[in-house]
C-alpha cells in the first residue's frame, strides 16, 4: 500500500493540473463565443460574394488566355480561371500553434495525410502551405517519408485570423499557380458546426471553380467600365474570402475543441481527486489502527 506522503504529493500534483485545465477551459471559453460570432457573421457575406461571383463568372463565359500581367499574382485572374492537367497540388494546411485541443490537430493532419497519399498514388506530387506550428512540427516529420515539401509556413494567423495575414497567404498560394509550380490548391480545416462539434472539410480553391448551380445575371444590370474589370477585382476578393473564412472556421473549432478537451480533464481531475482522497483516508485510518495495536500489543506484553 502507497505511503501517506506519496498520496498527499499525487493529491497535490493532480489539484495543480485541475487548476491550469479549468483556467484554459475558462480562456476558451471566453474566446469561443467571440470566434463563434466572427464566423456566423462572416458567412452571409461569403454566401453572397459566391453568388456573385458565380454569376458574373457564368456571364462572362471561358477565359483561356492568360493576358493579364499585374505586379500581384493573385491580380492575373486568368490564369487563376484556368484549368490544366494536375501535376503537383499544393494543399492549405490549417491548424493551431497550441496543443490541448483534443483531436483538433490530429484530425486535421490525419485528412492531410490521406490527402497526400492519395496523390501520390495517381502520380501527382504535393507541396503543402501550413498554418500553425502544430501542423508545421508534425508535417515536417511526415513529409520525409511522403515525399513532399513545405513551401510555405505561417504562425500569426492562426491565433488572430486578419485579413492582412490572409492576403499574404493568398499571394503566396497564387504565385505558386500563376508560375505553375503548382496546378491545384486545397484547403484541409474543420467546418464549425457549434460548440460541441466540428467536421474536417477539403476545399477546392485553384483553379476556380465554375458553381454546379446555374446563376444569371439579370439582363437589366450594366457594368462599368466592363465585365473582365470588374472580373479582376471579384477573383482575388473571391480567394482571398475563401482562405479567410477557413481561418475564421477553424479557429472557431479549435477553441470549441480545447474548451470541450480541457472540460472534460477538469472533470477527470475532480474525480481522480475524490478516489486519491478516499485512499488517502484509508490509508491514514490503517496507520492509526496499526499503531494502536502495536501501542496495545506492547501494553500486554509487559502487563
Amino acid at each position: 500500500m502507497a505511503n501517506l506522503k506519496d498520496i498527499k504529493n499525487r493529491i497535490q500534483s493532480v489539484e495543480s493540473t485541475k487548476k491550469i485545465t479549468r483556467a484554459m477551459k475558462m480562456v476558451a471559453a471566453a474566446k469561443v463565443k467571440r470566434a463563434e460570432n466572427a464566423v456566423k457573421a462572416s458567412r452571409p457575406y461569403t454566401a453572397e460574394l459566391n453568388a456573385m461571383f458565380s454569376k458574373l463568372l457564368n456571364s462572362v463565359g471561358n477565359i483561356n488566355d492568360c493576358k493579364v500581367n499585374s505586379k500581384n499574382a493573385v491580380d492575373n485572374y486568368p490564369c487563376l480561371l484556368q484549368t490544366r492537367p494536375v501535376k503537383t497540388a499544393g494543399i492549405l494546411v490549417i491548424t493551431s500553434n497550441k496543443g490541448l485541443a483534443g483531436a483538433y490537430n490530429a484530425n486535421v493532419i490525419r485528412k492531410t495525410v490521406k490527402l497526400i497519399e492519395d496523390y501520390a498514388s495517381q502520380g501527382i506530387k504535393c507541396k503543402l502551405f501550413v498554418v500553425g506550428q502544430k501542423g508545421i512540427s508534425v508535417l515536417h516529420k511526415r513529409c520525409r517519408n511522403l515525399g513532399c515539401e513545405i513551401a510555405g509556413e505561417y504562425l500569426s494567423v492562426a491565433n488572430d485570423p486578419t485579413p492582412a495575414g490572409t492576403n499574404i497567404i493568398t499571394e503566396d498560394i497564387a504565385k505558386y499557380f500563376v508560375e505553375e509550380k503548382i496546378d491545384r490548391i486545397e484547403i484541409v480545416t474543420t467546418r464549425f458546426k457549434n460548440m460541441m462539434s466540428y467536421f474536417t472539410e477539403d476545399w477546392v480553391v485553384l483553379p476556380v471553380q465554375k458553381p454546379e448551380e446555374e446563376h444569371h445575371i439579370d439582363p437589366l444590370m450594366e457594368f462599368e467600365p466592363n465585365k473582365e474589370s470588374i472580373l479582376q477585382k471579384i477573383v482575388p476578393l473571391y480567394i482571398t474570402n475563401i482562405i479567410y473564412q477557413a481561418l475564421l472556421e477553424a479557429q472557431a473549432s479549435e477553441l470549441a475543441s480545447r474548451m470541450t478537451a480541457m472540460s472534460a480533464a477538469t472533470s477527470n481531475a475532480e474525480k481522480m481527486l475524490s478516489e486519491l482522497s478516499i485512499q488517502y483516508n484509508k490509508t491514514r485510518q490503517f496507520a492509526i489502527t496499526q499503531e494502536i495495536i502495536e501501542v496495545v500489543s506492547g501494553a500486554n506484553a509487559q502487563g
